[in-house]
Formats: structure tokens, C-alpha cells, sequence
């Protein structure tokens, strides 16, 4: 937290393909030393992997994925074809709603009181809680063992979409701490 002023929120362009503020920026934040390009490969790949994972489900009216496995790999395995969006967006949604059910509304913070630091509660604001949500998802995305990092990312979306998951995991065990310090709520400031 600077000292002097406070710091300028910079405006970030929606991406070109979706037109969405929120899809940019979790492009950037998937971003690696400035491949930005490399970055949008990979998120638009892992929301084409979704939708398809998302209309086999829907047409086959089974959550298992055990047949539909392989054909998955084969088609998103190197994207030489260009992309296209989906005519109704449903990887973008899952996104959205993946987001937001990884997205924690309290989290805590060390507050130093007298010679004690305690773990006060408090409400985290949408934008950071956003944040939080998009770098868990991509740190856990990276844990994961499928072979490329667009099937991981996929995989993830998909688990955070469902409330399962790793991201989803470590929402709650930032809620669980956040109810075991309620105690100390009114060293709020």
C-alpha cells in the first residue's frame, strides 16, 4: 500500500475476440514474460476445450468424460486452424461463473495490537476478490497433471464452474480461517 497517493487503476482494453473486459485481463493474467500473444492461444483454446466439454455433456446427458476423452486431445493438441468464437458464447459464461464461484468475500489480514498480531476478517472488494479468483485459478491450473497447459486450464474452469477443484479449495480454507478469527472482528479499521 503506497504511502504517498493512491495507486491509479489502470483501464484495461477488452480482449479482441470476445470484446470483455474480464477476459483480458485474466489473458494478462496468464501472461509470461510478456507473451501476450502465447497467453491468448491459451485461454481462447482452453474456452473452445469448455464449450465442447460443455455441449458433449449436454448432448450425451453424461458427466462421466471417459469416452469423450480422447477425442478432446486430438482436436486441441496444436491449433493450427484459426480460432472462432462460439456463436453463444457459453466458454466465456463458464468463465464468468467459474470466477465467481472462486471469487472469496472475506479473507484476513495481521493487524499489530499492543505486541499481539492478530488475523482480523474483513470484506474483500469485488476487483481484488477477482483477482484473487483469476490467480488461484491459473496457480491451480498449473498443479494440475493433464499434458498441456490449455487441457489443465480447461480442467480447472471446469472443476471451479462445478464448485470443486483446487481454486475452489482454497476459497474455502480462506473462508474457514476468516470464520475461526471472527473473534477478533473488531480490530477492524
Amino acid at each position: 500500500m503506497p504511502r504517498r497517493k493512491a495507486a491509479v487503476k489502470r483501464e484495461v482494453l477488452p480482449d479482441p475476440l470476445y470484446n470483455s473486459d474480464r477476459l483480458a485481463k485474466f489473458i494478462n493474467v496468464v501472461m509470461r514474460r510478456g507473451k501476450k500473444s502465447l497467453a491468448e492461444n491459451i485461454v481462447y483454446d482452453a474456452l473452445t476445450e469448455v464449450s465442447k466439454r460443455l455441449n458433449k455433456d449436454k448432448h450425451s446427458g453424461k458427466k462421466d468424460g471417459s469416452d469423450g476423452d480422447s477425442e478432446g486431445r486430438g482436436t486441441s493438441g496444436g491449433s493450427a486452424t484459426k480460432l472462432k468464437p462460439a456463436s453463444n458464447k457459453e466458454g466465456l459464461d463458464l468463465l464468468d461463473k467459474a470466477l465467481n464461484n472462486v471469487r472469496p468475500t472475506v479473507e484476513v489480514k495481521s493487524r499489530r495490537v499492543g505486541g499481539a498480531t492478530y488475523q482480523v476478517p474483513i470484506e474483500v472488494a469485488i476487483d481484488r476478490g477477482l483477482a484473487l479468483a483469476m490467480r488461484w485459478v491459473i496457480k491451480a491450473a498449473k498443479g494440475r497433471s493433464e499434458k498441456t497447459m490449455v487441457l489443465r486450464l480447461a480442467a480447472e474452469l471446469m472443476d471451479a464452474h462445478e464448485g470443486r477443484g483446487t481454486a475452489v479449495k482454497i476459497r474455502d480454507d480462506m473462508h474457514r480461517m476468516a470464520k475461526a478469527n471472527q473473534a477478533f472482528a473488531h480490530y477492524r479499521w
